[in-house]
Formats: structure tokens, sequence, C-alpha cells
């Protein structure tokens, strides 16, 4: 099955890009995107204090509201409460577990993409080093300012050496 947009299947791309589309035989893993934001919501201080109003809340009503509207005994240990809360906690745990699958897999794109940005930063270190050593090789065949200099200076002296017999001449 051949995928009508690049950015369906791809993990390291941003929500913003991804195509989203109602068309069956397209995958865009919606319901992995959903679990995940679930997933993130429990993991909230929000989520835990609300989970706790919720839970303080049933466990008053039904402990001192008139007997005829209490839903849950406290007698029998709010049955429902804890049934609801057992709900709750196993549906919890396999989205969690979805999420941290579905971020395994995003770890493991960056963690290619970063294993061959490193190989692209070794080959370019490795070029410029045997560039570097080709111009000191080339450098070394080139006169330097200091020879040039000494050069100058010894043809200097020769120059000087040939006009001394010139400038003072010897009678006979």
């Amino acid at each position: 099955m051949a995928r009508n947009n690049r950015y369906d299947e791809r993990f390291d791309t941003p929500k913003g890009l991804r195509v989203l589309s109602s068309r069956p035989g397209q995958s865009n893993d919606r319901f992995g995107r959903l679990t995940e934001s679930i997933a993130r919501g429990m993991g909230t201080p929000w989520f835990l204090v609300g989970l706790s109003i919720f839970a303080v809340a049933w466990i008053v009503f039904n402990s001192f509201a008139p007997e005829a509207w209490r839903f849950d005994s406290a007698a029998i240990g709010f049955t429902a409460l804890t049934l609801i809360l057992s709900l709750q906690a196993s549906y919890a745990a396999p989205m969690i577990l979805l999420a941290q699958n579905r971020q395994d897999d995003r770890d493991r794109v960056q963690f290619e993409q970063d294993r061959q940005r490193a190989e692209r930063t070794l080959a370019d270190t490795e070029y410029l080093a045997r560039e570097v050593v080709a111009l000191r090789l080339a450098l070394k065949d080139v006169a330097t300012k200091d020879f040039i200099r000494s050069e100058l200076r010894s043809l200097l002296e020769d120059l000087e050496a040939d006009d001394e017999p010139a400038a003072s001449p010897t009678r006979e």
C-alpha cells in the first residue's frame, strides 16, 4: 500500500505538518495520537488534583448524604468507586505504554538522524584536515618573508662586496 502523504507515518514531523484525513486506507494513527494526549493529560498535577477531588467528593457524598440519595455504600467499602478507579487504572496503563512506545519510535528516529549528522560532521572534519595538510605541503615550497629578506640581504652584501674594489682604485 503506497502512502498518499510523506508526512503520514513520520515520527519526527511536527503534528502541524501532518495531514489529517478521514479516508479509509490512509494511516495517520489517530488512535495513537489520542491515547498519547490522554496519557499526557494523566501525567499532569491537575489530573491528580481532579481525581483526588472526585474521590473525596464521592466518599463525602456517599457517607453524609441522606440514605435515599446514596448510590455507593460506605459499609461495603465504596464498591462503585473502587470499580471506577480500577477501570480507569486498567485503561491508563496500556495508554501510557502506547505513548512510551511511540516516544521510543521518535527517539529512535532522532538517534538515527543524530548518528547521520555525526558521520557527516566527522567526514567534513576529516576532509578539512586533509585540505589543511595539503595547504601546508603547498606552502612549504612557497617563499616566506624571512626567506626573501635573507636572500635580499645576501644579494646586497654581494653587491657591496663587488662595489668596494671599484670604489678604491689602486695606483701603480
